[in-house]
């Protein structure tokens, strides 16, 4: 064997040998399993800092309640509760009989949505049409309404085109997505792409680079291209908004409030962000398993609005308005009335 193969057979050696301590650092124990799930967090969960978390002391606390003596429900509830520290839609726990959340940044806030009146507008199911998971009419005032539920589904580039071309004779354009939890990134850029006639910047990302937690590369632009479908660029348009829109959605409302400010073809006023502050999530994913297989989830690479703002707690609206009660129980949505007369105005 030539110098040549013996140091490159030293070197791979020396790198089995390191994930193998790696991997085996720790044991299938309760301990063992929370040490696991603690230096995982501790080195791609990117947002201690805005969350105000001393992680230190979180290990402290939690560490001298792992027992060998307990049963995986109580492990894996101790874990859960450890994890529920930071507050976090995207930090979940899996196990095959259970799975953790935090709905926190939703759960004490009014829903401002009620499926019961958004039908008293909608109407019937003859009277509104659905295509590629988006309910669509155009109302009594001649302005377009658009319900997106949720970006998780593929939204087909031709629906979006049939839509549009639909609603085109409208004076302007709800775009509602209340209590849209997320879904995939591609799909809401998708709709987005829509409202703009050249490209936009629209935010920037930042990857981990270390493991510490302040450890963030470069500021990476996110640009958004316009699409070569049908595009909405003349008239208004309004995005309703609540606490429940989240992750992908949270990101849509982001990219339309960039298109309001960035677009020379727009003026500010022309998309206008009206409901409640929303829920948040702009981190970016990044999955992990610990020693007894079970898995978990967390927010490692932050996103920020056009000025470098971290959107993870909510993007405020331009209006803020919440639906009162009088008003419900007349079947009035007090946030789709606030967008028709602020369509009216700018129309």
């Amino acid at each position: 064997m030539n110098k040549v193969s013996s140091l490159f057979s030293l070197l791979l050696s020396m790198l089995l040998l390191a994930s193998c301590v790696d991997v085996e650092e720790y044991d299938n124990s309760a301990q063992g399993n929370l040490e696991a799930l603690w230096h995982i967090m501790d080195e791609h969960y990117c947002f201690f800092e805005e969350k105000g978390v001393d992680w230190d002391a979180i290990h402290t606390e939690y560490s001298k309640q792992a027992t060998g003596d307990m049963s995986r429900s109580q492990l894996f509830e101790l874990l859960a509760n450890m994890l529920g520290t930071l507050q976090d839609g995207h930090v979940n726990l899996s196990a095959s009989f259970d799975y953790s959340r935090s709905w926190s940044w939703k759960e004490d806030y009014p829903d401002n949505f009620s499926h019961t009146i958004q039908r008293k507008y909608l109407g019937t199911s003859s009277e509104y049409k659905v295509s590629s998971g988006i309910s669509y009419k155009i109302l009594d005032d001649n302005i377009g309404y658009m319900y997106i539920g949720s970006f998780e589904d593929e939204i087909g580039t031709g629906n979006l085109d049939e839509i549009l071309t639909y609603l085109a004779p409208c004076n302007g354009l709800i775009i509602d997505v209340r209590s849209n939890g997320g879904g995939k990134l591609t799909e809401a850029q998708k709709v987005a792409s829509r409202f703009i006639s050249q490209e936009c910047l629209v935010g920037y990302m930042r990857h981990k680079v270390g493991s510490g937690h302040n450890e963030l590369g470069d500021w990476e632009p996110t640009r958004l291209l316009p699409s070569s479908g049908i595009r909405w660029t003349a008239n208004p348009v309004c995005i309703l908004t609540n606490r429940s829109v989240y992750s992908a959605a949270n990101e849509f409302v982001k990219y339309m409030k960039a298109i309001a400010l960035n677009t020379i073809s727009r003026t500010p006023s022309t998309i206008i962000i009206i409901g409640d502050t929303t829920g948040g999530g702009s981190g970016m994913p990044y999955s992990d398993e610990l020693p007894n297989g079970w898995a978990v989830r967390m927010s490692a690479c932050p996103m920020y609005d056009v000025n470098k703002q971290c959107t993870e707690f909510g993007i405020v609206p331009d209006v803020s308005i919440d639906m009162s009660e009088a008003s419900m129980q007349q079947g009035i949505d007090d946030i789709i009335e606030t967008a028709r007369r602020e369509l009216t105005v700018n129309n």
